[in-house]
C-alpha cells in the first residue's frame, strides 16, 4: 500500500507487483476490501472528490464507492466537505483516525513482501496437486 511505500520509501523503493496483488487478495479476506483501498488512495493522494476516488479505486462501483465513503464518514475514519457551489461540491480527506488505521494496515504489506515466494510456491505445489 502507498502508506508503507510512502514511509519506507528508501527500503522498499518500488514495491514488486506480485506483492500488492497479494496484499488486495488478503485484504478482501481480512478485512473489508473497498475501505482500505479508498484509505490507500486518500492517504496517497490526499483530499480527492468522488470522480476522482473513483478512478483511483479500480473496479469500484459508483454504489459500493457511495457505500463505502459513507461508512467511512460514519466511522470517523473519512471527513466530508461540501461546498455551497453550483454545481456542488464535494470532497473526502482522511481524519487522524483514519491515518492511524492505514499505519496499522501497513503490517500486512511487510508480511506479504517477507512470504511472497513461501505463498506463490504453496500455490504452485496446490495447482500442481488439483
Amino acid at each position: 500500500m502507498s502508506m508503507m511505500k510512502n514511509s519506507a520509501a528508501a527500503a522498499y523503493p518500488t514495491p514488486d507487483p506480485r506483492v500488492e496483488m497479494l496484499v488486495n487478495e488478503l485484504i478482501g479476506r481480512v478485512a473489508d476490501k473497498w475501505t482500505l483501498l479508498v484509505l490507500e488512495e486518500l492517504e496517497e493522494h490526499g483530499t480527492c472528490r468522488f470522480t476522482r476516488l473513483a478512478q483511483l479505486v479500480p473496479g469500484i462501483s459508483q454504489k459500493m464507492l457511495t457505500q463505502t465513503l459513507r461508512a467511512m464518514e460514519r466511522d470517523g475514519l473519512v471527513r466530508r466537505t461540501v461546498y455551497p457551489v453550483v454545481p456542488p461540491k464535494v470532497e473526502y480527506a482522511l481524519t487522524d483516525l483514519g491515518h492511524s488505521l492505514g499505519e496499522a494496515f501497513c503490517g500486512v504489506w511487510h508480511w506479504a513482501e517477507a512470504h511472497l515466494a513461501a505463498v506463490e510456491a504453496a500455490r504452485s505445489a496446490f495447482d500442481a496437486r488439483a
